[in-house]
């Protein structure tokens, strides 16, 4: 059946033309190079966060080493029971809510207002070399990086410690094994490695702003600080109300290699999340893989509701969501 055929023009030039269409397997074939490199990301997401939500069924049922890898019986919700009145979850619980909400106030708005400066920067160069210092920590292992932190704290030999004792006469502190220090060490190391890296994001969306409404602005007398705030903010507002949608979603999914790593028995007051209680439980010591399950499971079902939440109220307060 022949279709009738429709031009489309841009300031006078032929940019498409409509005709019948073309079949599955062609269109395909033409895109081979672009599909044949979603590939290994798809096997990824398969391999890895699919086909492990099989293993969900050990949260209800009992497992027992070398008797199946699908559990001996129906236990129903006893582990969610037992989990519920175990004074060391909901001490992780609180710690992991507390030590995200302080992730989320500190290193949400930093690479923000991080992009936004950089983005009004006028020296070339010198904004080069900025985003290539900022983005650099991104690629340093977090046993580097917690190695290094080890060494700059160090009571004995830590400059840090040393600045302390030789100007102000304090005691060292040992910032690694007191409880009170955890979150805000744990802070500041992400806002040092991924505060240029996340800034990329938004600063694609800044060089995606229309410049007419810069100059638009300039005509009507807006200085720099009020193009910030009555363009640039506006313009860039549907990528970070999802780029906040997608924090909130992982919330109860803290960097579980850098907590680990900053765990000690001394700090684990504060350090010891849910990730951590879930590692402990399912493989150190005497592992439990039901109990463990079940946590994980109460996990993801949080991090659910708190994504489908703070997408409904987005859409509600500003418009912008996810789906």
């Amino acid at each position: 059946m022949s279709m009738e055929k429709s031009t489309r023009y841009f300031r006078g030039k032929i940019i498409a033309t409509g005709g019948s269409k073309i079949s599955l397997g062609a269109h395909l074939y033409k895109y081979r190079a672009l599909y044949s490199m979603t590939l290994l990301p798809l096997v990824y997401f398969i391999v890895f966060k699919y086909l492990p939500m099989f293993g969900n069924i050990l949260a209800f049922r009992r497992y027992r080493p070398g008797m199946g890898p699908w559990g001996t019986e129906w236990v129903g919700f006893q582990y969610f029971e037992r989990f519920i009145q175990d004074e060391a979850f909901w001490r992780a619980f609180r710690n992991t809510l507390l030590t995200s909400l302080w992730n989320i106030a500190v290193n949400f708005p930093l690479p923000i207002l991080f992009a936004v400066l950089l983005s009004e920067a006028r020296i070339k160069w010198f904004k080069k070399v900025v985003q290539t210092v900022s983005y650099m920590p991104r690629f340093i292992s977090t046993v580097v990086v917690i190695a290094i932190l080890g060494e700059l704290l160090s009571p004995s030999s830590g400059i840090f410690n040393r600045f302390l004792v030789t100007t102000f006469g304090i005691t060292p502190i040992y910032f690694l094994n007191e409880p009170v220090w955890f979150r805000p060490i744990y802070v500041l190391t992400d806002s040092w490695q991924f505060t240029g890296w996340t800034a990329i994001i938004y600063l694609a969306a800044i060089t995606s702003i229309n410049s007419d409404l810069f100059e638009a602005a300039e005509i009507d007398g807006a200085s720099r600080l009020q193009k910030i705030f009555h363009v640039t903010i506006p313009s860039i507002l549907p990528t970070v109300m999802v780029m906040l949608i997608l924090q909130v979603g992982r919330m109860l999914s803290l960097g579980f290699e850098k907590v680990l790593l900053l765990y000690t028995p001394a700090n684990s007051y504060t350090s010891d999340i849910l990730d951590t209680l879930v590692y402990r439980i399912g493989l150190a010591g005497t592992p439990n893989y039901s109990y463990a399950s079940a946590i994980g499971l109460f996990n993801s079902i949080i991090g659910l509701i708190l994504v489908l939440s703070a997408n409904f109220s987005s859409r509600k307060l500003t418009g912008e969501s996810i789906f």
